[in-house]
């Protein structure tokens, strides 16, 4: 007796859906995972330094994660009202951070008491930073100031006070340890010199300036702030170079991703957005809560998102196929290990084991298997099968009609088993991919029930609902044959005509033009 054979599902591409290297490089991080905070987490700073840990700012604390773990390595929580803008030193040994009391704190990572703290400012700290000498630090406040810091000393060193509005960004230079930028909701970017101790560059964003980004080439400036992010051009004096516009929401963090070399936003209409270096969306991340911080691990392994209801999460780059061990990337196992014996010929004395192998039907194989047409035409008809698998259904119909069961199966249902194959036929009769099977579903449909059609009105408007959808498709179809025909005639008459010369136009005569008296 033959073996039954599974229904074919067959593999249709997606309409629209363009595979690229950006796309299947992102996709390659896991679900994330997600860790609940005690509020909004504002600020999220990964260490430069292996194991590249990173300090989470959120309500009145400093938690500091290994880049595997889930519960904090250590926590800083010594403060009276908010903490804001944890930072780690380029050496991962001390941390920065700013409060609601106008404080500056600075702790060491393996230790819990501040090391230092400096005052001076008048108003909350939102935004803190070591300038790349590691002996300085800068911070901007609400009380429109930015002030840098001695470490050794705890003593202010400058106070920068050209902002007329709350300093919520800040960015230092990795290369020159006198210069930093700040952002502020006055609009405008405001590039710093601590030895001249004034704005030596400016710029106007145009909108509350939430974040900014320095590239590591230090000849771009990124800004976020209100829907537009732009790039600007330090080396020709801050010139606008793009703005760009595709969030529908305030732009509220920025960051680069180390090895891909690629843009990252955060957004509060929950999406994160990775650019290319031509400044093209390329993949789109989904969150469940407006984003507020956003920051990808230095070797791209964790992608680390808060948000405003208290969750961090964390995606977590899949490991590849080559794997280094003491030191020597080994690889994976090859291909000739999976096949190692499947061409092996037994010989004569050899005594062969043979197993059979089980195949597991799927619902909607195993009723048509049992001739049970109906049943398995409500499986493949089920709610999150038509969304996510259409072409399931499509392949059980191909079935039906190829077994010639087909109206045995759409026959004899009530008003609630025969809807979800007409909205089922609503949705996708139109669509290339399967409107040839779906036609001729829709012309059973009508003969089996042209006669009770009027004795059920839901029926009676779905099928009213399925003819205006055919013809506005006819319509279209007209339509564009017309365009093509006059495209046709449009690419004939431009084309000149095999063998017909075209005469050149006479000379000009040489003779003086008449005049008449």
């Amino acid at each position: 007796m033959t073996a039954f054979k599974p229904t074919r599902v067959p593999v249709i591409p997606q309409l629209g859906e363009k595979v690229t290297e950006d796309a299947l490089y992102w996709r390659s991080y896991k679900s994330p995972v997600q860790i609940k905070e005690f509020g909004a987490v504002t600020k999220i700073h990964f260490s430069p330094l292996s194991p590249h840990n990173y300090a989470v700012t959120a309500s009145t604390r400093v938690q500091i994660f290994g880049p595997n773990s889930h519960e904090p390595l250590r926590s800083f929580s010594r403060f009276k009202g908010s903490a804001y803008s944890g930072s780690f030193r380029a050496d991962g040994r001390l941390l920065v951070a700013g409060s609601d009391e106008g404080l500056v704190r600075l702790f060491d990572v393996g230790g819990r008491v501040a090391l230092r703290q400096f005052t001076g400012h008048s108003k909350s700290v939102r935004v803190t930073s070591f300038l790349s000498d590691g002996f300085r630090i800068v911070s901007g406040s609400d009380d429109l100031s930015s002030r840098v810091w001695d470490v050794s000393t705890a003593q202010e060193v400058a106070a920068l006070g050209e902002h007329s509005d709350y300093i919520r960004a800040l960015a230092t230079s990795s290369r020159n340890p006198d210069v930093f930028i700040t952002g502020s909701y006055d609009h405008t970017l405001r590039v710093w010199d601590a030895r001249l101790e004034r704005c030596v560059m400016k710029m106007e964003h145009g909108q509350p300036v939430e974040g900014v980004l320095l590239y590591p080439s230090e000849g771009l400036l990124v800004s976020t702030g209100g829907q537009h992010v732009k790039v600007w051009d330090l080396l020709k004096g801050g010139q606008q170079l793009v703005s760009l516009k595709n969030h529908h929401k305030t732009v509220t963090c920025v960051c680069l991703s180390t090895h891909s070399n690629r843009l990252l936003t955060g957004s509060l209409d929950r999406h994160v957005k990775v650019y290319s270096s031509s400044y093209k969306v390329v993949h789109t991340f989904d969150y469940e809560a407006s984003v507020l911080s956003l920051a990808v691990a230095p070797d791209d392994g964790i992608v680390a998102v808060g948000m405003t209801n208290g969750v961090l999460s964390l995606r977590h780059r899949k490991p590849s196929e080559e794997q280094e061990v003491d030191g020597r990337k080994r690889r994976g196992p090859s291909y000739r290990m999976f096949v190692k014996g499947r061409n092996y010929t037994p010989k004569q004395d050899d005594f062969v084991v043979r197993k059979s192998l089980k195949h597991h039907l799927k619902k909607h194989d195993r009723l048509l298997k049992s001739f049970k047409v109906s049943e398995a035409l409500d499986s493949a008809l089920e709610a999150w099968r038509r969304s996510n698998s259409p072409e399931v259904c499509v392949a059980v119909l191909i079935e039906l009609e190829r077994r010639g069961t087909l109206r045995n199966a759409v026959a004899g249902r009530e008003e609630e088993s025969i809807t979800p194959l007409l909205n089922f036929l609503l949705r996708f009769i139109t669509d290339p991919r399967f409107s040839r099977i779906l036609l001729s579903v829709a012309h059973v449909v009508v003969d089996v029930y042209q006669q009770v059609v009027s004795q059920s009105p839901v029926m009676e408007r779905l099928l009213q609902r399925l003819l205006e959808c055919l013809g506005r498709e006819i319509d279209y179809q007209q339509e564009l044959l017309q365009v093509l025909g006059i495209l046709d005639t449009l690419f004939a008459s431009a084309t000149p005509a095999a063998g017909v010369t075209t005469l050149a136009p006479p000379p000009p005569s040489a003779e003086p033009p008449l005049q008449l008296s």
